[in-house]
């Protein structure tokens, strides 16, 4: 038993007041590191995969577990159990109360055993990683949409995950897989979750004072803020607190965002100054219609610093203390001739007097 990260759907870096091409790059970076941690992990560890459709057993009705390789806790999971460990091969899995920290959440569980011809039938070779990752998406992807009652963010927190009893569990003769959800990295690595996912907003957002690490300019998994990161969020926005009725568009959610995640900015940093003498940058995210409808409603409101158009600025420590920004500390630029901080204009935005 293992853990695969399936579909990336990172996009933290989504923001209005980054250039678009650093945007683009940053998201397309962002998905491709996420694909290959996938891939890398499966063929590693064997285990998490994505979602013909065979029987799926609910409400506790299932194969009888065999107890033998992939050990009880695995062989009787079912509909609603959430699922543990700390190994790296997942060899100490077990259930665990779903209010508590947990990295799998089953959705179903779906006998091979079942599926027409020999392909898993007694003797078969362990499935490789693609065959899993079709398997994922055949299997578990609509398993998950049900067990969720349609409600599902495919770009929220949240993706969609296989387990597989492992190349031991398989020579024994285990067959049964588990679908579920699950938190995925940037890296591959499975992140925490705590209580059902039905019962909480799936939107992709971090808590404030999060550092999001950075690998080659792109963004990556949250770190410690003394760790070198790409950007600290400063707020988190319930766009229902505005918009209680049907989707806002982008435009809309920008004009009320601006000025809340600015309010955000100056609360978490202590002064409106702060941001301009430490020549970071403030943006946000956007939520679109998919997630809007199944219930999503926050975003982040987060800083950061661009490089050239190419990625995000490397930086150390936290924006409340004192920051290195690719190994340098930042230099505030000139104040205005009357003694007051000038702001920095937004991009695309008009000169300022006398600029």
């Amino acid at each position: 038993m293992s853990d695969e990260q399936p579909q990336p759907t990172p996009r933290p870096e989504r923001g209005r007041h980054l250039s678009a091409p650093v945007t683009r790059r940053a998201l397309a970076l962002v998905a491709i590191g996420a694909v290959l941690a996938a891939i890398a992990t499966i063929f590693l560890a064997g285990g998490f995969d994505r979602g013909e459709k065979l029987p799926v057993h609910t409400n506790g009705v299932g194969p009888q577990p065999t107890g033998a390789v992939a050990g009880d806790a695995f062989g009787s999971a079912t509909t609603g159990d959430c699922l543990t460990w700390s190994e790296a091969d997942a060899s100490d899995l077990g259930q665990v109360d779903c209010a508590q920290p947990h990295q799998f959440e089953v959705a179903t569980d779906v006998d091979l055993s079942l599926y027409p011809g020999t392909e898993f039938g007694p003797g078969a070779k362990f499935p490789g990683v693609l065959r899993f990752s079709e398997l994922r998406d055949e299997q578990c992807a609509p398993a998950v949409n049900t067990y969720l009652n349609g409600r599902f963010d495919p770009k929220g927190k949240f993706s969609v995950g296989l387990i597989n009893p492992g190349e031991a569990g398989w020579s024994a003769g285990e067959r049964t897989i588990r679908c579920g959800l699950q938190f995925s990295g940037v890296t591959g690595a499975l992140l925490p979750i705590q209580g059902l996912v039905a019962q909480q907003d799936q939107s992709k957002t971090w808590n404030v004072a999060t550092c999001v690490g950075i690998n080659q300019n792109v963004p990556s998994d949250p770190v410690d803020c003394t760790q070198p990161h790409a950007f600290e969020v400063v707020g988190v926005i319930d766009l229902a607190s505005q918009f209680p009725g049907g989707m806002p568009s982008v435009e809309d959610q920008d004009r009320f965002l601006e000025k809340a995640c600015t309010d955000a900015s100056t609360g978490y940093l202590g002064s409106p100054d702060v941001l301009r003498d430490k020549t970071l940058t403030l943006f946000w995210d956007n939520l679109d219609l998919d997630s809007w409808l199944v219930g999503s409603r926050k975003i982040n409101c987060s800083i950061g610093k661009e490089v050239d158009g190419s990625g995000f600025a490397t930086i150390v420590g936290s924006a409340k203390g004192e920051i290195l920004i690719n190994g340098q500390a930042p230099v505030p630029p000139p104040t205005a001739p009357d003694g007051r901080s000038a702001p920095t204009p937004l991009p695309g935005a008009a000169p300022l007097p006398g600029a």
